[in-house]
């Protein structure tokens, strides 16, 4: 099956057709065709008869899962200092971590370390930040390339407000290292691509922030940073961009704030009304990250006005300060928030429900690969195997319950198989 991209699975299928509409197929086929979704069948069709069928008999089908935003180089300290806040843990944990990176030997080690994980995780697309080193880069692009996973990789960029030991010298030498990396990785993969990451506005000068849009706009790439995730953070771009109306604006003067420049900002904790209308007319994408913003102090973002305004929303683990690669993991955290934030802040928005959290862990945070992350005819067929027979229960359930159960319940043990784009990973 590995070379074969026209095949039937049989089994207890569940995805998402919009935000709120989870479809379940008890005992269906879904059909693959050339590495896309053909259909979805309580009955397989005729002309499909002839085509290699896999029954996977009483497991469960589900789209692959997308991590908008992942720390490669931080895998090695999560579960550290996690008694910090944002500015402090970076200083503490992340600069003087990521500067180990400069050694490729080490760069090496930790980086099959996490691709390794990936590869075993539920995720089959992820965006990545790696560090400010063009070689070591280059080697987490080569290792998550030998995975089969489909990720967005970027070197970071950053010129101020960081350690000497961990900040690139000048907005022309990271200009010119950002170039030779893009040529030196452009068409040398099939399953990952480059994408253009400033850290955050205080990590970078106007002038390289000017210099990096004219990278983006000559290569055509898509960009990822972080926005409005802390108080003392916002307070901070403020001080550095006081022409700036607000945070989002400091990106979006340069041209890498949405359109035309595909974008994803993690976090968005405390957006201004000005600043979701920006997001919303861009097309910026949203990366929730409910485990990171409150292992850091950061607070809790107003998901379910993100939701109802229908703005472009997925999900982010952000190892390390959240503590692990688990998607599913990021869909149960983004549900408890939301019941907190509902309880504790803003009565008028509502929880986050399943349906809704299992939508941005794939079809949500799937689109800003193209048409992914749900069996809908035409996607791109990534797709996991769920095992959830270990996990006994006395009641009889429903394919939502049992998909319910197995967002708060499994672990990696329980996936038994991941496909991208119709290839088994595993």
């Amino acid at each position: 099956m590995a070379d074969n991209k026209n095949f039937v699975f049989k089994g207890n299928i569940c995805y998402s057709e919009d935000i709120h509409l989870l479809r379940t197929v008890e005992q269906g086929h879904l059909v693959c065709l050339e590495g896309k979704t053909e259909g979805v069948y309580k009955e397989l069709p005729e002309q499909f008869l002839n085509l290699p069928l896999t029954d996977w008999g009483d497991m469960l089908i589900v789209p692959g899962l997308t991590d908008l935003h992942i720390h490669a180089p931080q895998f090695s300290f999560r579960g550290l200092n996690m008694d910090l806040e944002l500015l402090d843990w970076l200083n503490t944990n992340t600069f003087p971590e990521e500067a180990k990176y400069m050694d490729l030997d080490y760069a090496k080690k930790a980086y099959q370390i996490f691709a390794d994980t990936m590869k075993r995780s539920a995720t089959t697309r992820a965006c990545i930040f790696a560090t400010i080193h063009r070689p070591a880069t280059q080697i987490l692009m080569d290792l998550m390339e030998e995975t089969g996973l489909k990720t967005m990789v970027g070197k970071v960029n950053m010129d101020r407000n960081s350690p000497d030991f961990y900040c690139e010298k000048s907005p022309k030498e990271s200009e010119r290292e950002t170039i030779e990396w893009l040529e030196q990785v452009k068409s040398k993969y099939k399953h990952v691509s480059p994408i253009l990451t400033p850290r955050f506005i205080p990590s970078c000068t106007d002038e390289l922030m000017e210099r990096l849009s004219r990278i983006q706009k000559k290569y055509q790439i898509p960009v990822q940073s972080h926005l409005s995730e802390n108080k003392s953070e916002i307070t901070w771009v403020k001080e550095l961009c006081p022409a700036s109306k607000f945070y989002g604006d400091a990106y979006d003067q340069f041209g890498m704030f949405g359109k035309p420049a595909k974008t994803v900002m993690a976090h968005c904790v405390y957006s201004t009304d000005e600043e979701i209308d920006l997001m919303k007319k861009q097309g910026v994408y949203i990366a929730h990250c409910p485990e990171s913003n409150t292992n850091l102090s950061s607070g809790i973002a107003p998901t379910r006005a993100y939701l109802d305004q229908k703005m472009n929303i997925g999900l982010g683990t952000d190892v390390a300060a959240g503590t692990g690669e688990s998607i599913f993991r990021a869909m149960a955290d983004a549900v408890s928030v939301s019941k907190l934030r509902w309880r504790l802040v803003d009565e008028s928005l509502k929880p986050v429900t399943m349906e809704e959290a299992f939508y941005m862990g794939t079809l949500g945070g799937g689109s800003f690969f193209g048409n992914v992350g749900s069996f809908i005819k035409g996607y791109e067929f990534d797709a996991l195997i769920l095992d959830d027979s270990s996990l006994p229960h006395p009641q009889p359930l429903s394919l939502k319950e049992r998909l319910e159960r197995f967002i708060y319940l499994s672990d990696d043990r329980h996936i038994k198989g991941k496909f991208t784009e119709g290839s088994r990973i595993f």
